[in-house]
């Protein structure tokens, strides 16, 4: 009985994280009824997710439920890039959720269980309980997008992530269902040993493929990104544009290092998502007039960056010398695009208004003179997106660019290159009217001076990030270069 004891309290260990969110998310929903202080709320929201990040760093290593997860420092990064991301979203969501008078704690104890679940994804060593992370995840999100009960939009944006996110669910499980067909088991170590050339097994990655295509927006699998974006609270798309993307390329990474077959069979498929996502989210995004609809197709397009990276892993998986700098560059990558994701959408949160009603280009003219500091800062999130020397983004281009190079997938690298100056168009438009534009309507009575407090300690923390990461990038490439799923490709 101590042995099964012992065991029992050693595989709640592993997933300590995902109880602590929980936790403090069913606290957050029995508090509800009798603390009516936002604040309060929002305190007890940031310090769960802190909690639960901080106690992935004492949490017991290995595997635990019998393999189902597997606790490494590479699932350590990710809990800790998630958890960060989450702190950061409910700390701008304050103000948010007083100008739109919506219920705090059920909107904080949703984000607590996406966060959990995305935990549970990033931590995956099995096909089935990746399935259970996605689905928490993807329920809580889709509750997420209509929050704003009162708005069209947004109950519009949630009934199409529900549906489109309810097909590539089906895609991703009926996958999971070939491929154990053919092997007999979900889990990744057992899968591995597989014969590639088995036809199942082809279709059934191919089916898992498209599922977690769906929830990095890849294209053709990006339609729903756009309209459930702008529909979405701007908190929750902060969210949505860094966390769900983040665990489930963690996801993909595992698959990766574990799966030979999937490795080979996906090359193709990689490179011919990369382009088509990268044209796609830039071309979408030179004819938006909302910048909130102009982020949507940005994103797409970074999911596309990434997707370089994999596909030159997938190109050079061979030569060890050649993938783990691949691997490198897409945990790079996720971390400096999250952060300055959340910062972007933090500043056109603030900016938007009551409603979310002025989120047009002309609505950001005259920003830099209106408010100098959310201009600047917003400013910093473009460049960084647009790949500029000295922040965050332009490490993580030009990382993924060197992978593509030493991959020897020199057109990938050019199409990349390519799409980077499409990119800077509407980056560098979007700052042209925050300088050198003049704002000709009537500031609306809502409008702020300036941000919001918890928004500006946001900005803050997201630039400082932003600019270390551009500043000093070896420290940070360093600790990924060190994570056991790297090292096992060498």
């Amino acid at each position: 009985m101590n042995s099964l004891n012992q065991v029992m309290v050693g595989n709640l260990l592993h997933v300590l994280p995902e109880i602590v969110w929980c936790g403090f998310g069913v606290i957050l929903m029995l508090l509800q009824p009798f603390v009516k202080s936002r604040q309060a709320l929002t305190f007890i929201a940031m310090l769960g997710a802190a909690f639960g990040t901080l106690v992935s760093f004492f949490g017991l290593a290995g595997s635990g439920f019998s393999g189902l997860i597997e606790c490494d420092t590479f699932s350590l990064f990710f809990h800790w890039l998630i958890g960060l991301v989450t702190f950061l979203v409910i700390l701008s969501s304050d103000s948010y959720l007083e100008r739109e008078n919506l219920e705090a704690a059920e909107f904080y104890a949703l984000i607590l269980f996406a966060t959990a679940g995305m935990g549970v994804l990033a931590s995956a060593q099995e096909l089935l309980t990746a399935f259970i992370g996605l689905e928490m995840s993807s329920i809580a999100s889709y509750i997420l997008a209509g929050y704003r009960r009162d708005s069209i939009k947004s109950s519009e944006s949630a009934m199409k992530y529900f549906l489109l996110g309810s097909f590539a669910t089906a895609f991703f499980l009926y996958g999971i269902a070939l491929v154990y067909g053919v092997t007999g088991s979900t889990n990744l170590a057992a899968i591995a040993g597989a014969d590639p050339s088995r036809t199942l097994l082809r279709l059934g990655l191919t089916l898992i493929l498209v599922g977690l295509g769906f929830k990095v927006a890849a294209a053709p699998f990006q339609t729903w990104t756009p309209d459930v974006y702008e529909g979405a609270p701007t908190p929750v798309t902060a969210l949505f544009s860094a966390g769900p993307k983040a665990a489930t390329f963690a996801l993909l990474l595992r698959i990766f290092s574990t799966v030979h077959a999937a490795t080979a069979f996906w090359f193709w498929a990689f490179w011919i998502l990369a382009v088509l996502t990268m044209f796609v989210g830039n071309l979408g995004a030179i004819v938006q007039s909302n910048v909130k609809r102009m982020l949507a197709y940005s994103s797409i397009a970074h999911a596309g960056y990434t997707l370089v990276a994999f596909a030159a892993i997938t190109f050079v998986r061979p030569d060890p010398d050649a993938v783990a700098p691949a691997y490198a560059a897409v945990l790079f990558y996720l971390a400096s695009y999250a952060l300055v994701s959340v910062g972007a959408f933090t500043v056109i949160s603030e900016i938007g208004g009551s409603g979310e009603r002025h989120l047009s280009f002309d609505d950001f003219a005259g920003l830099g003179t209106r408010q100098p500091f959310a201009a600047a800062g917003l400013s910093l999130f473009l460049l960084s997106l647009l790949g500029l020397p000295i922040t965050a983004g332009f490490f993580g281009k030009l990382y993924i660019f060197t992978a593509a190079i030493k991959s020897n997938l020199l057109w990938l690298a050019i199409l990349m290159a390519a799409n980077s100056v499409i990119g800077a168009y509407y980056y560098l438009r979007l700052i042209v009217y925050m300088y050198m534009r003049e704002y000709k309507g009537t500031l609306p009575a809502d409008t702020r001076p300036g941000l919001s407090p918890t928004a500006a300690m946001v900005v803050v923390v997201a630039s400082l990030i932003t600019l270390y990461l551009g500043l000093a990038p070896n420290h940070i490439l360093g600790i990924v270069l060190s994570q056991p799923l790297i090292l096992s490709t060498r």
